[in-house]
């Protein structure tokens, strides 16, 4: 059953939104804060495709932030990177992620990580292997 107001079964929501939200109020600030960020991100994630014969723009140079969290760091990369489709590293990126939030893998090793991801990603298409 919902909220009150609400019709019965109209809030309930599909199993994966049921656990989504009880994982959420599970925990602290922080976390919904980087639940919050990446669930942006993700939402954020299409992005069009550059022509194929365009040539490949070199990458954009954003510093890193001391104390970046990794959600800004993702978002940051991806903005680094635009040339990279956000679809093509989510499994990794998403892999990352949860290692941080789920496993408490430090945030600078996590971005580490990441920045090497998106650089040889970059790095294998300029040289035609992706």
């Amino acid at each position: 059953m919902g909220p009150p107001g609400f019709p019965p079964g109209l809030a309930a929501g599909s199993p994966e939104e049921q656990k989504l939200r009880r994982l959420y109020r599970s925990l602290d600030e922080e976390g919904k804060r980087t639940l919050l960020a990446f669930a942006e991100f993700l939402a954020e994630r299409r992005q069009e495709a550059a022509p194929a014969d365009a040539p490949l723009p070199e990458p954009l140079d954003i510093p890193r932030p001391e104390n970046e969290s990794v959600p800004k760091a993702i978002r940051r990369l991806a903005e680094t990177y635009p040339m990279i489709d956000r679809d093509r590293l989510f499994q990794q990126t998403s892999a990352l992620m949860a290692q941080h939030v789920m496993q408490g893998r430090p945030a600078a090793e996590v971005i580490d990580e990441l920045e090497v991801l998106f650089a040889e990603t970059y790095r294998r298409m300029v040289e035609g292997e992706e």
